[in-house]
């Protein structure tokens, strides 16, 4: 999957399935120093997906500060044709700025198998 260089940080657009209903999330923040995967409020809540219903409250802290998120697992979360199933996302309601919708953390690079090429900005998955 082609990553895309957005005020130089690199995005891809991840497919959230949840009951039935799928929804891409483009924005999507490519981030090897975030350890979990994290979703706009809400853009997910055009599917259903909401942060009362979710489970256990977490503090997310990093550079930008500390953030409430819920966790909350859907059916299958997809990126570059790779998809885990199911899966646990958080769900924030931060506004990171420069058009970041969520951010694509360790969590799911890690277990997708996940091969980040600069060179030719690809993100890609071992066989």
């Amino acid at each position: 999957m082609r990553l895309t260089i957005q005020h130089r940080l690199p995005f891809v657009t991840l497919t959230v399935t949840h009951r039935g209903l799928s929804l891409d999330v483009a924005g999507v923040l490519v981030d090897t120093g975030s350890a979990s995967t994290v979703l706009d409020a809400d853009i997910v809540g055009e599917i259903g997906i909401l942060a009362r219903d979710g489970g256990n409250v977490r503090k997310l802290h990093g550079i930008g500060g500390r953030e409430d998120v819920f966790e909350y697992q859907v059916d299958r979360v997809e990126v570059g044709g790779r998809a885990l199933e199911p899966f646990v996302i958080e769900i924030g309601a931060e506004d990171y700025g420069y058009g970041i919708n969520g951010i694509l953390g360790m969590d799911f690079m890690v277990a997708a198998g996940a091969m980040i090429d600069l060179h030719v900005l690809e993100l890609g998955f071992a066989a």
